[in-house]
């Protein structure tokens, strides 16, 4: 099932290079770091999840990637624009190849079943 997207046509054009342009730069950064690194952890300073998502990937001796934007009190305008860019609704998000695999659970699940191997093969 498709995420829902408003529609471009429903957004009038006196605002659209507003939605388009919102922390742009930041977003460019992140799909610039999935395009040269096979693994990216994004996260935040503060929160656990992505500390643990790193740590499980250096457990398992997976090489990644890491950009940290801000902390609970600092940076959450950067933080909104890539969770409204990808629809992950929390940190960490995880890209593997390009592909956003999920949070820290998520990651914790593909390294036990041997699918983060597979993916990264």
């Amino acid at each position: 099932m498709p995420r829902p997207i408003l529609e471009e046509a429903r957004i009038h054009p006196a605002v659209r290079d507003v939605v388009a342009g919102y922390h742009a730069a930041t977003v460019r950064e992140v799909q610039a770091a999935i395009a040269q690194h096979a693994v990216v952890v994004v996260g935040m300073r503060q929160n656990p999840f992505p500390r643990r998502a790193r740590k499980a990937l250096v457990a398992a001796g997976i090489a990644h990637h890491y950009l940290e934007y801000g902390s609970y009190f600092s940076e959450w305008h950067r933080r909104l624009a890539l969770k409204l860019w990808c629809g992950w609704p929390s940190l960490p998000m995880v890209f593997v190849k390009g592909s956003l695999v999920g949070g820290a659970d998520d990651l914790d699940r593909l390294i036990a079943s041997g699918e983060l191997q597979r993916l990264l093969a």
